[in-house]
């Protein structure tokens, strides 16, 4: 792992094409930044603005997002689907708009996306002009993350939620957007992209609500990267093999 301030990105980018490596991950912030300096973007990434997945075809450096694929894999492990799922999204940075994305592509009925009057805020606004001419059957609305009752309305008649936020990442752990435990319900189904701690506050506290499904990140976190694996082998990544080395080190 390499640390990259935002101010290096360029020069980390020529360094690939320097040392011939075969490609490179990308990691916040510098998700929606390196796009500009690589040669071509997937549709998926030109979508979202955001990459982070760079593969080295000789030089030709093209960026993918394996984000939302890989949040879509986590949850077909656990039995769900979004086709004509109603989902409320927190988040908006580059992890979140693959996610919307993805889901949009993929049949989601709706996708009510909350972000704080941030300069990420007016990205979900664009994401969601974006969506509306490429998935015009999904509705797609921004909002406030400070109206919090909105947000209970709109988690109120969701099928999906998710957390595509850094909240309740160590050491913020105490940290959740749903202060009000009430709005989780038996037929809800909760997901975070934090995998730091393996369950956050608001995972712990939808599973003592009884929510259908309450899962954090490391599904995606895995899959993701499995998508990755791919793009820079060509082959499937043993990821059988990979569940049975994390669950014997779980708490090593």
């Amino acid at each position: 792992a390499f640390e990259v301030g935002t101010d290096e990105i360029e020069d980390a980018v020529k360094a690939i094409r320097t040392l011939k490596m075969r490609g490179s991950n990308v990691s916040m912030p510098n998700k929606t930044l390196v796009g500009k300096y690589l040669d071509e973007l997937s549709p998926a990434a030109q979508l979202c603005g955001a990459v982070n997945t760079i593969v080295n075809d000789n030089g030709h450096l093209t960026g993918h997002i394996t984000d939302g694929i890989g949040f879509m894999s986590a949850l077909k492990d656990n039995d769900i689907d979004v086709i004509g799922k109603k989902m409320t999204i927190a988040g908006a940075g580059g992890a979140a708009t693959a996610i919307q994305v993805q889901c949009a592509l993929d049949g989601a009925e709706s996708i009510s996306i909350f972000n704080p009057k941030d300069p990420f805020f007016a990205r979900a606004e664009s994401t969601a002009e974006k969506l509306k001419k490429e998935t015009p059957d999904c509705k797609v609305q921004v909002f406030d993350l400070e109206d919090e009752a909105k947000l209970k309305e709109e988690v109120a008649n969701a099928d999906i939620l998710v957390n595509a936020t850094l909240a309740g990442m160590k050491p913020h752990e105490e940290l959740t957007l749903i202060k009000d435990k009430s709005m989780f319900r038996p037929d809800l189904v909760v997901a975070d992209v934090v995998y730091n701690p393996a369950e956050t506050r608001m995972v712990k506290e939808a599973k003592e609500a009884g929510c259908k499904l309450a899962i954090g990140g490391k599904g995606m976190l895995l899959w993701q990267g499995a998508a990755a694996y791919k793009l820079y082998t060509g082959l499937e990544m043993p990821t059988a093999e990979y569940q049975k080395f994390q669950e014997e080190n779980e708490n090593k």
